[in-house]
């Protein structure tokens, strides 16, 4: 089984995105997920609503710290953060790390319209991203024609 964990500094929504788009996408037989993040701060309700439009709840979704002690149990650490403001932790040397750089669309300003928009700019490119890392692990669970929920 391979063991990813998405792991991002405030936890609040891309980690909680591709962990719940590898659930949807993935073959759950051979694939075990997880996000957590350094600064936990609860999943935002924009996460919540554009996730929704893709025919995925986040009703059980919560945030979770990430236990440095226990890396070491994952095969696979992606690491989502968009910029230097956003700091990504320090990941084990032995454990295969790849980052992803996604900005924080919570730090978006604007009106509801234009934070809604950016939540969906960041949720369509994680669901590419994860969309590509299944394919190239031989892990997706079902092929995939649109985007989940379209």
């Amino acid at each position: 089984m391979k063991r990813i964990l998405f792991l991002c500094t405030g936890n609040s929504c891309r980690s909680q995105m591709a962990e719940y788009f590898a659930r949807a996408l993935g073959d759950s037989t051979r694939l075990h997920v997880k996000s957590a993040g350094t600064d936990p701060t609860g999943v935002h309700p924009f996460t919540r609503t554009v996730m929704e439009e893709r025919g995925i709840s986040l009703a059980d979704a919560t945030s979770k710290t990430v236990d440095f002690d226990q890396l070491d149990q994952w095969d696979m650490i992606i690491t989502l953060c968009g910029d230097a403001r956003d700091q990504c932790p320090i990941t084990p040397s032995q454990i295969e790390t790849r980052h992803w750089a996604i900005r924080d669309p919570a730090e978006v300003q604007g009106d509801e319209a234009e934070r809604l928009a950016a939540f969906r700019e960041v949720r369509d490119d994680i669901e590419d991203r994860v969309h590509e890392l299944l394919v190239e692990f031989d892990l997706l669970g079902t092929p995939r024609e649109r985007r989940v929920g379209e």
